[in-house]
């Protein structure tokens, strides 16, 4: 740290030549405007400009009186006249504030400096070709689901001479949307050239893990021009709202230093140097801006997050910005990740319905039993014959084998030695115990797993063609003729597949019940039973059938294959070709699969919403299955209304549907990320007012820009803080746009619990993390804040009164060691405790959230807080010297001595007044702060008369003295917690 005076001119051209002045620059009294020629050296006159280098989080929490506080020293020591006391009492406090603050910022930069350097220095093994492959995108779009990748058609059989074919790509500009691409590829080598056209299935975004298979590929997009550096936003210095309100007391402070060192010149007349009279009294006040409260606070949050770290009740939490702990405390809105943060995306078949029958997870043997006695493929009935009944078994049959057909899952085989997957496939291990699953979606895996355990196993998929396992141990192979993969317009995917033994072509489909209603056969039971499984908690789909004749099939092709050709309205002429296969589809089953969610989940958004906290799940899944988990985890109550935003696409639509939406009342919000885009861009004050009166708002298919963008929103429109929590890559942005940051260490990696200020390892802990710390950090530093300028307030009054008694002279009333040693040795330790005080036990609060609910409000630390404060101070003070004046006798030094004792012991008096809960530290830095000023005065000759404080009218004097400023205040604070206690003393009597 260094600090240089320099003219005005100087800083100009410090100004234009910023290289000089590097990081961290900050000045006062900066020209405006740069002039065109600078002298180069040499000081011209006498209007001094402070440059100080000091760190960016210190500077933006307390530029204010930092830097006047510096300047007023640095005038009151390099001019002789206004020079007041000795050097160390002015120069040591600020360079120790300085110095404290430094090294704790530093810590935080090397911690997380180790932290990127581990996470950028990791190893990545050299890729091998294969014609197609699976990716988790988990780090851009929040779910841990494998997607299909697909090579270029040209170079799927080219292993050798991949790198010496001449071909070129063209591909769009970067941009931020990681669901679309749109390129060519193009091979000049060849006879004649060969195009293809590159879609979002032949790329593999930076951030993605190749889950199955390796790959050659070419980069196309580094750097900054990534999906995933596109998608988050830039880190920045969070401060906390604490700090902010109390620069804006301390702004007060110097105000009221100011005006009565201008009060004070006055009662003098203005006579004499009045100038410098003024900036003498200035000097003498300068106690008033509590420098000091720097280094209480910070040592103050770095407890905070070794309390929290040690926290046995929440384990592996991590405290990464020691700055903030205090925002914990006060946070009203909570925006969370879906997968990895609120459910486990574990996904588990609970029930199979089929109309008349349904089973559960404890009845599933009852299916294996069928599975296992009767053939797996029944003859399918011919059209002439006539309708009979079916039995259960035979629709159990069907039922499983639909839904071990209608899927995009692909088993995979992968042999390992010595924990490393094997490049060739010929060694590879074919047997049940090392296969696993790769699909899209996590549903579909878990309906093959559960097809699986009760007998029918799909062990083989390729492009055309796929084949299951009986019981038995007999192979059933089919043919692919089509697939219509899953969209969120359609809501369902179908299948149509040529059984191999027999030659039977079935169109199998599968999709939500919103979707599957209108095409399945009359029935009266499906809508209910949904709503049965909905309100469990369940992600249902509703399974269905179609049998085809050659001729119907090929039919259905020649229109499909035509359709697929068409250039204009080619989707919509795919979509009617589609369509025309989807009338009366025989009715199977209905299933339900649990997406299960994490440990006390529903506990703990009830705990958060009975304290007062608004919570928004910002999720990258599916509108229906974000509404399923805002459901089965409680986050929208059972008998609570949900408003879907139905899908809008300009400003009238948006309108419109806002207007619908503003009619409801108390219900809970579920809008896809494109129609909040639409929203925001036309009527966002509007759209925002309405969502933060929903209990509960749920966004889904947000896109990692889109979930910053909905925090600063809030933080924008309202004036509340925001927490943001969630697991992923893609909650990176939101994080680091909240004003509190909370990772959890998951299944998606560590990049959030890396870039939060807080890591948890699990979310029920985020209960204690604010109920609990949040609060105590919130409640201790406000009290510890306003105890220490009090400590300031105090000994200013005392100098005031001095100095209007002694003709208003700018002399100091206690000078050298005496003012050092009152803010750090006498004091410090006691003040520095209030760090342990709590007003209730950690279990109380855990179990009465709504204590939470008050601190939003701001009231323990704020102007009426603050203003009570120096009413006591000037009450105090005025005691205090006044007593000191009245009744000392001879000689001026017993002033000193007197007003000086009974300041040190009305302030641990005062401290034991405000704590709440006593801790043995408590005690113990009460009575050694007490020894430790007795002790000295043995050795403060220079300040006091050693033969006087051994006296008996000494002791009686000071005891007065002390017993008139705080027993008042005692008897104050008993009568108001008995006839106005808070709400926490309630609770704790």
């Amino acid at each position: 740290v260094c600090y240089r005076l320099v003219c005005c001119d100087c800083l100009a051209r410090c100004c234009r030549r910023k290289k000089e002045l590097k990081a961290r620059t900050v000045w006062l009294g900066a020209p405006e405007k740069c002039e065109e020629k600078y002298p180069k050296n040499g000081i011209k006159n006498q209007k001094y400009n402070i440059i100080t280098f000091v760190p960016g989080v210190l500077y933006q929490q307390f530029k204010f009186f930092l830097n006047l506080y510096f300047l007023v020293v640095a005038c009151s020591q390099f001019v002789p006249s206004l020079k007041i006391g000795y050097l160390y009492t002015y120069w040591a406090p600020l360079a120790f504030v300085l110095a404290v603050t430094m090294v704790r910022e530093a810590v935080d930069e090397v911690r997380r400096y180790r932290r990127d350097k581990e996470m950028n220095s990791q190893l990545y093994s050299k890729l091998t070709v294969r014609g197609a492959c699976f990716i988790r995108t988990d780090q851009l779009d929040g779910e841990t689901d494998w997607k299909l990748k697909v090579a270029v058609g040209c170079t799927q059989r080219l292993p050798a001479d991949l790198f010496s074919i001449k071909a070129f790509v063209y591909a769009q500009k970067p941009q931020l949307d990681i669901h679309s691409f749109e390129g060519n590829f193009t091979r000049e080598d060849a006879d004649p050239q060969i195009h293809e056209s590159l879609s979002i299935e032949n790329t593999l975004w930076a951030s993605t893990v190749v889950a199955s298979g390796t790959v050659i590929g070419v980069v196309i997009y580094t750097g900054k021009e990534t999906r995933s550096v596109l998608n988050t936003s830039s880190a920045k210095n969070k401060v906390g709202l604490l700090d902010l309100e109390l620069n804006r007391l301390t702004k007060a402070l110097f105000l009221a230093q100011v005006v009565l060192s201008i009060v004070m010149v006055a009662l003098q007349g203005f006579s004499g140097p009045w100038f410098r009279n003024l900036f003498r009294f200035v000097v003498l006040f300068s106690y008033i801006i509590p420098i000091s409260l720097r280094v209480n606070l910070d040592m103050g949050k770095a407890a905070y997050g070794w309390m929290i770290t040690k926290d046995e009740n929440i384990p592996g939490t991590v405290v990464r910005t020691s700055t903030i702990p205090e925002e914990l405390g006060r946070l009203v809105y909570l925006l969370t990740d879906k997968t990895g943060t609120l459910t486990q995306n574990e996904m588990i078949f609970k029930r199979l319905h089929l109309g008349t029958v349904s089973y559960g997870t404890d009845t599933m043997d009852e299916i294996q039993s069928h599975i296992i006695q009767c053939p797996p493929s029944p003859p399918a009935p011919q059209s002439s014959a006539p309708k009979v009944r079916k039995s259960v078994s035979s629709r159990i049959h069907e039922a499983v084998k639909a839904i071990a057909l209608c899927h995009n899952v692909t088993p995979v085989y992968e042999s390992h030695v010595n924990g490393e997957p094997e490049a060739t496939e010929a060694d590879q291990d074919f047997s049940d115990d090392n296969r696993t699953y790769q699909a899209s979606s996590p549903d579909e895996v878990a309906l093959v797993l559960w097809t699986e355990s009760v007998g029918l196993t799909l062990v083989n998929r390729d492009l055309g063609s796929l084949q299951l396992k009986t019981p038995s141990g007999q192979i059933l192979s089919f043919h692919i003729l089509q697939i219509f993969p899953f969209t969120s317009e359609s809501k369902r995917m179908g299948i149509i597949v040529r059984e191999e033994s027999t030659g039977d072509i079935t169109f199998y489909m599968k999709g939500a019940d919103v979707a599957m209603a209108s095409i399945v056969q009359y029935n009266d039971w499906l809508e209910e039973e949904c709503g049965n499984m909905a309100r469990e908690g369940l992600r249902t789909l509703v399974v269905a059938k179609k049998s085809l004749s050659e001729e119907q099939y090929q039919d259905f092709e020649n229109r499909y294959n035509q359709a697929k050709l068409s250039i204009h309205d080619r989707s919509l002429k795919v979509a009617a070709a589609v369509e025309s296969l989807e009338r009366e589809l025989e009715l199977l089953c209905l299933t339900g699969v649990e997406d299960q969610l994490q440990a006390d989940v529903r506990p703990t958004l009830e705990l958060l919403r009975n304290a007062g906290i608004k919570i928004w799940m910002l999720t990258g899944d599916k509108l229906e299955t974000a509404t399923c988990i805002a459901k089965s985890s409680h986050l929208v109550s059972r008998n609570q209304d949900i408003h879907v935003f139905k899908p809008v696409s300009n400003r009238g639509e948006a309108h419109l549907e806002l207007n619908a939406f503003r009619r409801k009342h108390d219900c809970a919000l579920v809008i896809s990320g494109d129609s909040l885009e639409v929203c925001l861009r036309y009527y966002e004050h509007e759209f925002v007012e309405l969502a933060c009166q929903c209990p509960a708002v749920v966004c889904c298919r947000c896109s990692p820009t889109q979930k910053a963008q909905i925090v600063k929103l809030l933080q924008q429109h309202t004036d509340n803080r925001t927490c943001a929590i969630g697991d992923g890559g893609n909650d990176v942005s939101m994080i680091q746009a909240a004003d509190c940051g909370i990772g959890i260490e998951g299944k998606e990696g560590k990049q959030a619990s890396l870039a939060a200020d807080f890591s948890i390892t699990q979310f029920k802990h985020i209960g204690r993390l604010l109920m609990v710390h949040g609060r105590n950090s919130y409640k201790r530093s406000a009290a510890l804040g306003q105890f220490v300028m009090h400590r300031g307030m105090i000994i200013s009054t005392m100098q005031a009164v001095f100095s209007s008694i002694f003709y208003f002279a700018s002399v100091p009333l206690y000078q050298g060691f005496l003012m050092v040693g009152y803010a750090t040795i006498y004091t410090m330790f006691p003040v520095f405790s209030l760090v342990l005080d709590q007003d209730v036990k950690p279990e109380m609060a855990l179990l009465y959230p709504e204590l939470y609910k008050d601190l939003t409000k701001g009231r323990s630390l704020s102007f009426k807080t603050f203003l009570i404060w120096v009413l006591i101070s000037v009450y105090q003070g005025g005691i205090l010297m006044y007593g000191g004046l009245v009744l000392f006798e001879s000689e001026f030094v017993h002033v000193v001595a007197i007003s000086f004792t009974a300041l040190i012991l009305t302030e641990l008096l005062m401290v034991a007044l405000t704590i709440r809960t006593w801790h043995w530290l408590m005690v113990l830095a009460e009575f050694f702060s007490l020894g430790i000023y007795l002790a000295s005065l043995a050795f403060l000759n220079e300040y006091f008369d050693l033969s006087y404080i051994t006296t008996w009218p000494f002791l009686w004097k000071v005891s007065a003295i002390t017993l008139v400023s705080c027993l008042p205040l005692y008897i104050i604070k008993y009568l108001k917690r008995k006839f106005s206690p808070p709400s926490y003393s309630k609770l704790s009597s």
